[in-house]
């Protein structure tokens, strides 16, 4: 069999909000490098809220994050889009005129305003959890010297002032709407897909031997892009319809289920 890469989702796919990692996961990433497999994270997550131990010791080849701006192989980066730190401030100013909460992202660094998150918020204190001392203000002594990949935004605002804001944002920015209150702004150019495609340059994969598994918004183009896209059983509607195979849930055995049906374990 020839060698394949293998690119996974995290948030939904490889774990639930609450860090369940189900055992049949862990025995089938095992299965897949055992068979010579190559295994990635490619998740819309920066890398500094990629820290988990646990997460990582299921064993991966690579890290793909920040939507393809953060590319990591055997522990290397070799691929880093960073935002220029005006452009940054300019979008920061712009979102909060209309009254959309930013969250920078950033590969050593996740910057959020309690101000903005308070300890009532859902997302903000996963951050406060996961991210720890490297969870730091956009403000203070921070202010217009942050070194990010990407913006997550709260966008519970009016349906039109949302739209507007999008409408400045677009030509700078893809603009991925997980619901009408979040989104994440990811440099135009980059994207899972884009990131997944250059992993695969870099080891020498061959395109036709990928497979990407996901759920959400932020995984359609890199379903869309691999040999074979995988939807969680989980997954959105539109992550079942650009998929071309569809599994199980993620805590029904779904990746072991998925790995096990195209033979790769």
């Amino acid at each position: 069999m020839e060698k394949s890469a293998v690119f996974f989702d995290i948030d939904g796919t490889l774990w639930n909000y609450d860090k369940y990692i189900p055992d049949s996961t862990r025995v089938a990433i095992k299965k897949l490098r055992e068979n010579g497999h190559l295994a990635f994270i490619c998740s819309g997550r920066a890398r500094a809220f990629i820290q988990d131990k646990d997460l990582l010791s299921l064993g991966f080849d690579g890290i793909v994050c920040s939507c393809g701006c953060h590319i990591e192989i055997d522990g290397k980066i070799i691929y880093e889009k960073i935002l220029d730190k005006g452009f940054a401030k300019e979008t920061i100013e712009l979102v909060r005129k209309y009254g959309i909460r930013p969250i920078l992202e950033g590969p050593k660094k996740i910057y959020m305003d309690d101000s903005e998150f308070g300890f009532d918020d859902g997302f903000g204190n996963i951050l406060r959890r996961d991210v720890g001392e490297d969870l730091v203000p956009i403000g203070g002594d921070y202010y217009g010297d942050w070194v990010i990949n990407k913006m997550s935004c709260a966008t519970d605002i009016e349906a039109d002032k949302r739209i507007e804001c999008f409408e400045k944002l677009s030509e700078h920015y893809s603009i991925i709407e997980h619901n009408s209150g979040v989104c994440e702004l990811v440099p135009a150019g980059h994207s899972k897909a884009t990131g997944m495609l250059k992993a695969c340059e870099l080891v020498g994969i061959d395109p036709k031997n990928t497979y990407a598994v996901g759920d959400s918004e932020n995984d359609l183009e890199m379903l869309q892009a691999a040999a074979v896209g995988i939807a969680m059983g989980n997954g959105t509607d539109r992550a079942k319809a650009a998929a071309d195979y569809v599994t199980t849930a993620f805590d029904e055995d779904g990746i072991y289920n998925a790995l096990k049906h195209f033979n790769l374990i």
